[in-house]
């Protein structure tokens, strides 16, 4: 068994079990979905906390809240038919002065919390969210308002812990934040698994989102989003997302399934993510970036399907916040892939779909792309299975193998990762740029119509091996579907 595995086991064998049970009958709150509860339910778990802990226990019902704050050893217990509902008067919640955002549940330096049963916790996020739009429109309100979208720290998130230890969350739904569903920040010690969450209503509805915490497991969850379904990131440089298991999830997003990086200055470290369903997704199914001086090592992907997708996978080291920090990528393995990319909006119809941008381009390729001085280091990627639609058409976008072609590739150093950033590339299924032992193995890569690239295109690699790597192309026969350049150790078995 793996040591990191091992902490985590370890790590909720210490969760405390209470057998309090408290009614929230008990503390007067009401469950007529029009009474605003707040002062209770917050008075319900001091009191729990003050004598020791215990479960408060929510029965059918809607309870109406503003924003509270969990204690330690006391666990919200949401019991089928029971729902935490968010209050639609953007005032009724807190901005949390220490974690500098807006929650519908907060919990600071608490231990041994938890949100448990078969409940709900419903944030009425998209109503609330366009109340806030209004009172900034009528001066009441101050926000730096984009695109007509209030900055994502005033808006409420479902829940926001930060800095807790023996965090449990199990069985309950989270549905509709106006923010972010879900986020646990530099705790040690989380615990996710039957949770349902459904948030596609409103801009950065992120599924689930962990930041620089410490041996973590999620489990056996769906996730239905708007933005990234599963997001780890890194806000603080020294801190370190590691020691996470991820395992029978099942995804779909308007942005992409899995994804580390979107802030990356700490990093990414001892990584296990195995049998998780990925469709209608618009971006990628895997995003590993380190753009922000960030480490991304030791990361052990297994078995992913993924249909209707916008991209299979994409690795990217850039430069954008690195602080004179050197970002590293290496030790990653990818084995057990089935995904199809679509040739259409995979999240068409949604709520609210991803933008459409990057254009002109055909359909992007999988990417592994660093820079120059700071390159992707020993990647594998086994047994997979990439089909494409192909017949991407070089009088709408065009990139050729000429030097000068694959030199005008830019770098994108600054940029935000997201694979289509680089418009047209030179491959349909696979380009590998700034990189070094990258080992392809029993990888099958299916165009679904004649595609004018080849398959890969390598551009300044360091040792790449291509074992039992086949391709299939309608009317392509004899094409030759490897292209490298600037390319040394190329060994094909």
């Amino acid at each position: 068994m793996n040591k990191y595995i091992l902490l985590i086991i370890i790590s909720f064998s210490l969760l405390q079990v209470n057998a309090n049970r408290y009614p929230a009958s008990l503390f007067d709150i009401r469950s007529d979905g029009t009474t605003l509860n707040t002062n209770s339910i917050q008075k319900a778990i001091d009191y729990i906390h003050e004598k020791g802990g215990g479960t408060l226990v929510f029965s059918v019902g809607r309870y109406l809240t503003g924003t509270l704050y969990l204690k330690s050893n006391v666990t919200l217990h949401l019991e089928g038919g029971a729902v935490l509902l968010g209050s639609t008067n953007p005032f009724d919640y807190i901005k949390d002065t220490y974690i500098g955002r807006t929650s519908l549940l907060f919990a600071v330096k608490q231990d041994n919390i938890g949100i448990t049963g078969s409940g709900m916790i419903d944030g009425q996020g998209f109503i609330t969210a366009n109340n806030l739009v209004s009172l900034i429109h009528r001066k009441l309100v101050d926000d730096p308002l984009s695109l007509d979208r209030p900055n994502e720290v005033n808006r409420p998130h479902n829940i926001y812990f930060r800095e807790c230890r023996n965090v449990r969350i199990t069985g309950v739904t989270l549905k509709d934040p106006a923010s972010w569903t879900q986020a646990y920040d530099q705790c040690k010690g989380v615990y996710i698994d039957k949770i349902t969450v459904n948030c596609k209503s409103y801009w950065n509805n992120d599924g689930l989102d962990i930041v620089d915490c410490d041996s973590v497991v999620i489990k056996n969850s769906f996730f239905d989003a708007a933005d990234d379904a599963i997001c780890f990131k890194s806000h603080e440089v020294g801190k370190m997302n590691q020691n996470v298991w991820v395992e029978n999830c099942v995804t779909r997003s308007s942005a992409s399934a899995i994804k580390f990086g979107t802030a990356s200055k700490g990093g990414f470290r001892n990584f296990t993510i195995k049998n998780i369903k990925v469709y209608d997704t618009y971006r990628s199914a895997i995003t590993f970036a380190a753009v922000d001086g960030g480490t991304v090592e030791n990361i052990r992907v297994d078995s992913i399907h993924a249909v209707n997708i916008g991209n299979v996978l994409y690795l990217r080291i850039g430069d954008r916040w690195r602080q004179g920090k050197q970002p590293v990528m290496r030790n990653i393995t990818i084995s057990n892939v089935y995904a199809e990319v679509s040739p259409s909006k995979p999240d068409a119809g949604y709520n609210y779909e991803g933008p459409i941008e990057h254009l002109p381009r055909n359909i992007s390729p999988a990417g592994i792309i660093g820079l120059p001085e700071y390159r992707i280091q020993d990647v594998v990627l086994r047994n997979i299975t990439m089909k494409y639609p192909g017949g991407a058409n070089p009088l709408y976008a065009r990139r050729g193998l000429t030097p000068e072609e694959l030199n005008g590739i830019p770098e994108m150093r600054k940029s935000y990762p997201e694979f289509s950033q680089f418009k047209e590339l030179p491959a349909w299924g696979l380009y590998i740029r700034h990189a070094d032992r990258i080992t392809l193995e029993n990888v099958t890569f299916e165009a679904a119509e004649k595609d004018y690239r080849p398959a890969i295109v390598t551009d300044d690699v360091k040792g790449i091996t291509l074992h039992q790597t086949s391709f299939s192309e309608p009317g392509a026969a004899a094409k030759e579907q490897v292209f490298t350049y600037k390319t040394s150790s190329l060994i094909r078995k």
